[in-house]
């Protein structure tokens, strides 16, 4: 919820401290201003009430003083106070509004001074006006300029995080470059973010390297040991062991090598048109494995492709059924002509991998079975390369469910250039299939 974003809620602190600020600030100001103005009123009453005593004991009378004998609106706590030989001071708001009243026995009556303070509370009520205009106008004035620094932190945070799932996702290059600022926490974590990434990315291009020249130093003593095995009695179960096994390193090598060229992107695809239904069939045709197919070679719908990564891709899903899964698997050609779903009927696709992708020499759960994970792993690179789109689920009844979704194919009505690619075609290898997320192998 946009509220709870630290924008809105950094704006929401600054509001509260600036109201709580000028709240503040308008009480101690009320207060303050309140005791002075009474205190001066109070002194006031009092210089008035010395000065009528004193023409009170010469003449007898009061009048002209400020002062009055016995005043019918005296306030009883000063009767009280002046009886027992005592003066003094009190504070009141009767009809005739607020007054200070000052008093003192003088013989048997009671000599008091009453100082109106109507025009000082009215003073005072616009002075708290004045303190509450301010507090809304300070309050106005800042409150923009706090929405503007926290939109700015979000949004550099926002970035960070952006760049962060970027990277998670795959795209190794992505950084924040952010801006050198000293004692700058967020672009701290920035350069951090950026300093993570660059050495991920440099540990698995040295893992990618690795397994690139193993690979590769492998390939000539493993033709001299496939060689060897040819030579070997063909009718000798020890022999036939040896030459199972060779395939099984020679298929192991080669798969490592075309990960090495899907990693470094030296893979690109020779796009042209072909009938999905016939093309799937071959596929599944050259497994030489149980398959069954819906929607084969009597589909006529032509998709614009790699054939043969498409075979590859189908081909690998297939076996990986077999493999890891169990009977029946079934391969469909959907009806859109553009999607092909390859499935079984095993325990299904482990959590790990329908969460972060195939992973190489990692099978998943072990009721899968063995293997070392580089099928799924070259089936998604060879999607990407093609353009398509390898997503991995699992059906409600059980079974493990790849789905291979292909992009529109250019219509009949668009010309062909001299290569018999469509004008508007995609270049191989340009397909709209997402990054190659090499972080998940």
């Amino acid at each position: 919820m946009a509220l709870r974003s630290l924008k809105w809620r950094i704006t929401a602190l600054v509001a509260a401290a600036t109201c709580a600020v000028a709240a503040a600030v308008g009480v101690l100001v009320h207060y303050a201003s309140r005791d002075r103005e009474l205190s001066q009123a109070r002194d006031a009453a009092r210089t008035t009430l010395d000065r009528a005593a004193v023409i009170y004991a010469h003449t007898g009378e009061v009048r002209g003083s400020g002062a009055a004998l016995d005043a019918p609106d005296l306030p009883a706590e000063l009767q009280r106070l002046t009886r027992r030989g005592h003066q003094g001071t009190a504070f009141t708001t009767g009809p005739d509004g607020p007054a200070m009243w000052a008093a003192r026995p003088a013989g048997r009556q009671v000599l008091s001074v009453r100082v109106d303070m109507n025009t000082t509370i009215r003073d005072l009520g616009a002075l708290d006006t004045n303190i509450l205009l301010a507090g809304l106008f300070t309050t106005a004035v800042v409150l923009p300029l706090g929405m503007l620094t926290a939109g700015r932190m979000s949004r550099r945070l926002r970035t960070a995080a952006g760049t962060a799932r970027r990277i998670a996702a795959g795209d190794l290059d992505a950084r924040i470059s952010a801006a050198d600022r000293p004692q700058d926490e967020i672009a701290e974590i920035s350069r951090a973010v950026d300093s993570m990434a660059a050495a991920l990315q440099e540990r698995l291009r040295s893992e990618q390297r690795f397994t690139a020249d193993v690979a590769h130093e492998l390939r000539t003593p493993l033709m001299g040991l496939v060689t060897a095995a040819e030579l070997l009695p063909p009718d000798d179960e020890a022999a036939g062991y040896v030459r199972d096994r060779v395939r099984v390193l020679r298929s192991l090598v080669e798969d490592l090598l075309e990960i090495s060229r899907l990693d470094a992107g030296a893979e690109h695809a020779d796009l042209s048109r072909c009938a999905i239904g016939p093309l799937v069939e071959e596929a599944v045709s050259r497994t030489a494995l149980p398959v069954r197919l819906d929607g084969g070679a009597e589909t006529d719908a032509t998709v614009w492709t790699d054939p043969r990564r498409l075979e590859r891709i189908v081909a690998n899903l297939v076996v990986n059924a077999h493999r890891h899964g169990r009977g029946p698997v079934e391969v469909t050609v959907e009806p859109d002509g553009r999607t092909v779903t390859v499935r079984d009927h095993g325990p299904g696709y482990p959590e790990d991998l329908l969460r972060d992708g195939p992973q190489r020499f990692r099978t998943g759960a072990r009721e899968r079975g063995k293997g070392h994970g580089l099928g799924l792993t070259i089936a998604l690179g060879q999607a990407e390369v093609i353009g398509a789109a390898l997503a991995f689920g699992n059906a409600p009844d059980g079974g493990a469910v790849a789905t291979v979704r292909l992009p529109d194919c250019p219509g009949p009505t668009v010309e062909e250039d001299a290569d018999g690619r469509p004008e508007d075609a995609p270049e191989p290898g340009s397909g709209p299939g997402p990054k190659r997320a090499s972080i998940h192998g």
